[in-house]
């Protein structure tokens, strides 16, 4: 009870932090907005974008949040858990869609140089440092274990990152007149964002595909699961992810002639080993004597 209790604080806690940082990302955009535009920067304005990014973003990322606490039906009998990796999905692709339109906004800058307000521009890129560094410590813990809050709490990291470019950048435009350095900073802090951003797409699409788990060995699985006193062999292995923390296992045990009963004590153990080696937490073992005829730890139909 105490273990679900802490669960609920720490979501309650996780959601009280995300509309801090809605909040904080929105005014961020209307200043840098302003800022751009009279200073003339593109990367204050690409800076504006990727923060109103960040507000769509967490906006998802909350009503993904909400979805995953629906309790199972009949007709989702898994719940809407997935709704967190399909929102972390939408949050990457947007991250990726925006670089290359900031990408081509910065190559069209640098056949074009402008005149900037270094000044200004300094001003506006320390007033929106401030609060991405904020905002990107509010979903800090709760970006560890969800990958969700880790998609939305990068968006806030890249822009801090991207903040402390822009100040780079316009004490160079100040001291030295150097406007073809907005541009670049631009391409830099997209090329960037565009990395991570693949990373945490690929990890998603990986759940969603239900792949095996990176790390996780079937073979050694096999060595261990036959080693237990009582099992012959283990084949038609299913091992997939179905949000962050939820690991589940599912597998055809052939045993040595028995009574059913005796099979529980097998299943005790093989859920052990597989929890305690693997951290897998949901195990769906189907016990058998001489039922399958191929006996391939993936079955092939």
């Amino acid at each position: 009870m105490a273990h679900n209790h802490l669960n609920t604080s720490a979501g309650e806690a996780s959601e009280k932090n995300l509309f801090i940082t809605i909040a904080l990302n929105i005014f961020i955009t209307i200043v840098q907005i302003i800022g751009g535009i009279i200073s003339g920067s593109l990367s204050l304005i690409s800076d504006a974008m990727h923060n109103f990014s960040d507000a769509v973003a967490i906006v998802i990322t909350f009503i993904a949040l909400r979805l995953s606490k629906r309790p199972k039906t009949p007709k989702y009998t898994f719940g809407l858990k997935r709704a967190e990796i399909i929102a972390a999905v939408l949050n990457a692709s947007t991250l990726i869609i925006i670089c290359f339109f900031l990408i081509r906004e910065a190559i069209e800058r640098l056949n074009n140089p402008n005149e900037i307000a270094g000044n200004l521009m300094l001003i506006v890129a320390v007033a929106g440092f401030v609060p991405n560094v904020i905002g990107a410590l509010l979903l800090k813990k709760g970006s560890e274990g969800n990958l969700n809050i880790r998609a939305a709490y990068f968006h806030l990291v890249s822009d801090a990152v991207s903040s402390i470019a822009i100040i780079i950048g316009a004490i160079f435009i100040i001291a030295y007149k150097v406007y073809w350095i907005d541009p670049i900073l631009t391409i830099l802090i997209a090329l960037y964002i565009l990395i991570e951003a693949y990373k945490i797409l690929k990890e998603a699409i990986d759940i969603l595909m239900m792949s095996n788990i990176e790390g996780i060995d079937l073979q050694e699985i096999k060595s261990v699961v036959e080693k237990i006193e009582g099992v012959k062999n283990i084949h038609h292995i299913h091992l997939w992810k179905l949000n962050d923390n939820d690991t589940h296992f599912e597998a055809h045990i052939e045993v040595e002639d028995m009574m059913v009963s005796n099979t529980t004590e097998i299943q005790k153990i093989i859920s052990a080993e597989l929890h305690n080696r693997y951290e897998i937490n949901h195990i769906t073992l189907q016990f058998e004597c001489e039922l399958c005829d191929k006996l391939d730890i993936i079955a092939q139909h």
